[in-house]
C-alpha cells in the first residue's frame, strides 16, 4: 500500500536517524585519525537491491548520496548475521580503489530481507608499493596494496579468519586496520538494529513499500529542478596539472546536455586512461556515484530541500567513454582517483555554470592534499597516521563570500586538530592557518587556502601527499570574477635547501627537515570592484587580504593603521574600471597559456584520434602528440590539422597504429 506525505516524511526521518547512528558509532570507535578525525568514511541504509535510501548529512563523506551496492549483492545467497566486504575496484563497481574497504549487511525480518545496511571507511594503509598505499607514481592495480574481491567476512556472527590473516600479513600496521575493522562491524550491527526498530513502528510490508517510495519522490524533486533549466547543451573543461610526475597536463571534459527533465553528462572529450594512479573506475556506469556527484552537488544547490538519495540520479545518465581516465579498464592503477573525481565534479558545477550562472559558485579552491607521516618513534615504534587534509575553500557566488580553507565538494573531509597530530606522531606543526591573498578577487571573494607547516624530528621519514594539483590550472572565477591562487608544496622553505616538490607526493625526509604546503584559493565571483570597500577594508583587518593586493585587486586604497582613502579609492576605482574583466569564466594565467596551443579545436582532434588508437596505445599516443606540438594554432585557424600531421609522424615510427584521417580532408592539404 502507498504510504501518504506525511508518513513517508516520517519513514525518511527514522531512515536518516538510523543512518546518523551507524555513522557516530563508526566515528566514535574507530581506531585512526582518518576515520574519526577526518571522517573519510560512509554509511548507508539500503534497499534489499542495494540502491542508497539514507546516508548522514552533516557528517562523513558526502560522495555516496548514489551509491548502489547491487553489482555485489547479487552476487551471493545469505543467511542471517552475514556480514560481506569488498575493497577491489573492478568487481561490482562499489570500491573505487583499495584503501576503500566497503561492508554490507542483510536485515531479514520472518526469513526475508526487506534491506541491507552498508558502509565504507579510508584505511590508512593497505599495503602496496609506497607507504599509505597511495602515489600517482603507481601504474597498474597490483603496485595499490591489498585488494579484497567480494567475499563473506561473517557467517552467523562468525568470523573468517582466514580473510582476517590475510588482511594483517598484507597492511603496514594491522592493528590499526583491525581497530578500524570492529568499528566497521559495530557501525553495521547498530544500522540492523535500527532498521529493525523501523519495522516494529511501520511494519514489514510499509516499509519496503517506503524504501522505494522515498527513491521515488527524490526522482521528482530532480526532474522539478532539471525542468526550470534552460534546455541546451553546455560545454566545459578543466584540467589537473600533470597525468604523472612531471607529465602533460590531464583533461577532463563534459557537455552537460539539458533535455525536459531529464540531464546527460557526457564526458566524451577527456583524456585516455594513464600510466599513472589518477584513472577512475566506473566500469562505465550510468549513474556511478564517483561522476555523479557533481550533478547531485548542483541540484541540490539549486533546491537544498532535495531528498539526498539514490533517486535523484534516475533522470541524469552519464557517458564515460572506455578507456579513458573517466572509465578506466584493467589493470590500470586508480588509488589516487579521488583527484579526477574533484576534477569531474568541478567540471560538472562548471557546466551547470554555463546554464544558471547566477545561482551556482565559482570554482571551489578543490585539490585537498591529503596529508600522511610515516615515521618513528625515539624507540623506533613504527608510526603512520594522517595529520590532516589541507585544500582551499569554497567559490564566491550571489549570495555571499566562499567558506575559508575547507568547503564546497570537499568540506566533508574535517581537520585533525595540531594538539592531535602532536600526541600521535613525533612532529612539530610550526603553522596551520589560512593563506593570505589566495581567495580569488570578486564582489564576492573565493574562500582563502589552508596551510600547514611542520618539522619531522625522526631519520627515514616519509611525508606524502596525495592529490596534489591545483599547483598550475587555478580556481576559476565566475561573471567578472577572478581565479584563485595556486598551491604550493616546499620543503625547508626559505634555507639555501629548498626544494619547490611541485605535485611530488611522496617526499623522504631527515631529522630536521620542515615541510610547507599551502592549499589553493577559489575563484571568485563578480567585479572586484563591486566588492563594498567595507568588505575589503574588513578582509585586510583579519589578514585574509594584503594592503597592496586590496589597492591591486579592489581599487581600495588603504594607509597606516587600517585608514581608508576614500578619495583615492575612488579616484582608483574609476581608473580601473575601464580595463575591468567581465568575461564569463576568470581563468588563470596557467590555464590561459595552456589554451593558447591547446585549443577546443586541437583537442577534438586528438579526441578523435585517440578513440582509433587501442587503449593500452592512448596514453603514449597522448604523450608523443603533446612532445611535437609546441606553438599555437596558426593564424589560419587550421590549428587541427598540427594534430593530425603529429600522428601521421608517431604512425610512421610505429606502423602498427592506424591511420585517422580528419574529418575535413582540407585541414591537412
Amino acid at each position: 500500500m502507498k504510504l501518504d506525505n506525511t508518513t513517508l516524511q516520517v519513514l525518511a526521518n527514522y531512515c536518516a536517524a538510523a543512518a546518523e547512528s551507524m555513522g557516530w558509532t563508526l566515528m566514535r570507535t574507530a581506531y585512526s585519525t582518518f576515520v574519526k578525525e577526518t571522517e573519510d568514511f560512509s554509511c548507508q541504509v539500503l534497499t534489499r537491491d542495494g540502491l542508497t535510501v539514507a546516508s548522514p548529512k552533516t557528517f562523513g563523506a558526502t560522495w555516496y548520496t548514489g551509491l548502489d551496492y547491487g553489482g555485489v549483492i547479487s552476487l551471493f545467497d545469505y543467511e542471517e548475521g552475514d556480514i560481506y566486504v569488498t575493497s577491489d575496484p573492478y568487481t561490482g563497481n562499489v570500491a573505487t580503489h583499495t584503501p576503500d574497504l566497503h561492508m554490507w549487511k542483510p536485515v531479514f525480518r520472518d526469513g526475508e530481507i526487506v534491506a541491507f545496511v552498508g558502509n565504507h571507511i579510508h584505511n590508512t594503509d593497505v599495503g602496496g608499493a609506497v607507504p599509505a598505499t597511495l602515489s600517482r607514481t603507481l601504474t597498474e592495480i597490483q603496485q595499490e596494496g591489498l585488494r579484497i574481491p567480494p567475499m563473506r567476512l561473517m557467517r552467523a556472527g562468525v568470523l573468517n579468519q582466514d580473510l582476517l590473516a590475510i588482511i594483517a600479513h598484507n597492511v603496514r600496521l594491522p592493528e590499526q586496520n583491525w581497530g578500524d575493522l570492529n568499528a566497521q562491524i559495530a557501525c553495521i550491527n547498530v544500522g540492523e538494529r535500527k532498521i529493525h526498530e523501523i519495522l516494529d513502528r511501520f511494519g514489514k510490508e510499509d516499509f519496503v513499500t517506503g524504501l522505494e517510495q522515498l527513491l521515488d519522490y527524490a526522482e521528482s524533486q530532480a526532474r522539478a529542478v532539471i525542468a526550470q533549466i534552460p534546455d541546451g547543451e553546455y560545454f566545459f573543461a578543466d584540467y589537473a596539472d600533470e597525468d604523472q610526475t612531471g607529465g602533460y597536463p590531464v583533461r577532463v571534459a563534459v557537455t552537460l546536455k539539458v533535455h525536459g527533465d531529464t540531464l546527460t553528462v557526457d564526458f566524451t572529450g577527456s583524456d585516455p586512461q594513464l600510466a599513472s594512479s589518477l584513472n577512475m573506475p566506473t566500469g562505465g556506469q550510468e549513474r556511478h556515484s564517483l561522476v555523479t556527484v557533481g550533478t547531485v552537488y548542483a541540484l541540490y544547490c539549486l533546491d537544498p530541500t532535495m531528498m539526498l538519495n539514490a533517486g535523484l540520479m534516475r533522470p541524469t545518465r552519464a557517458v564515460l567513454p572506455e578507456g579513458t581516465v573517466v572509465n578506466a579498464v584493467k589493470p590500470a592503477a586508480v588509488g589516487m582517483r579521488s583527484l579526477l573525481c574533484n576534477l569531474a565534479q568541478t567540471v560538472t558545477i562548471g557546466a551547470f555554470c554555463r546554464a544558471v550562472p547566477e545561482r551556482l559558485p565559482a570554482s571551489p579552491g578543490s585539490a585537498v592534499s591529503i596529508m600522511n607521516v610515516k615515521t618513528s618513534t625515539r624507540s623506533g615504534q613504527p608510526i603512520m597516521a594522517s595529520i590532516g587534509p589541507v585544500g582551499g575553500g569554497a567559490g564566491g557566488s550571489a549570495f555571499g563570500d566562499g567558506a575559508e580553507g575547507s568547503g564546497a565538494n570537499l568540506s566533508f573531509l574535517k581537520n585533525t586538530p595540531v594538539e592531535i597530530s602532536e600526541a600521535e606522531i613525533p612532529i612539530k606543526i610550526r603553522r596551520y592557518g589560512l593563506v593570505p591573498d589566495s581567495g580569488g578577487p570578486g564582489r564576492r571573494r573565493g574562500g582563502t587556502g589552508l596551510e600547514m607547516e611542520f618539522q619531522l624530528d625522526a631519520p627515514q621519514s616519509l611525508v606524502t601527499a596525495r592529490n596534489r594539483d591545483r599547483s598550475v590550472f587555478s580556481a576559476w572565477g565566475l561573471v567578472g570574477g577572478r581565479s584563485g591562487a595556486v598551491s604550493r608544496f616546499i620543503k625547508n622553505p626559505g634555507t639555501p635547501k629548498a626544494v619547490d616538490l611541485g605535485s611530488q607526493d611522496i617526499v623522504p625526509c631527515d631529522p630536521g627537515d620542515i615541510i610547507l604546503i599551502q592549499g589553493p584559493g577559489a575563484g571568485g565571483y563578480g567585479s572586484p570592484l563591486e566588492r563594498p570597500v567595507a568588505d575589503v577594508l574588513t578582509d585586510v583587518k583579519r589578514g585574509l587580504v594584503s594592503v597592496e593586493r586590496a589597492r591591486l585587486d579592489y581599487g581600495v586604497v588603504i594607509g597606516p593603521d587600517f585608514a581608508l582613502d576614500d578619495t583615492a579609492t575612488v579616484t582608483l576605482r574609476a581608473q580601473m574600471a575601464g580595463e575591468a574583466d567581465s568575461a564569463e569564466f576568470g581563468y588563470g594565467p596557467g590555464r590561459i597559456a595552456f589554451e593558447t596551443i591547446w585549443t577546443r579545436g586541437r583537442y577534438a582532434a586528438l579526441t578523435r584520434i585517440l578513440a582509433e588508437v587501442p587503449v593500452t596505445w592512448r596514453y603514449f599516443v597522448k604523450h608523443q602528440i603533446f612532445h611535437v606540438i609546441k606553438n599555437p594554432p596558426s593564424e589560419s585557424g587550421q590549428g587541427a590539422a598540427d594534430i593530425y600531421r603529429a600522428y601521421e609522424d608517431v604512425v610512421a615510427r610505429f606502423t602498427d597504429l592506424p591511420r585517422v584521417a580528419p574529418e575535413d580532408a582540407r585541414a591537412v592539404a
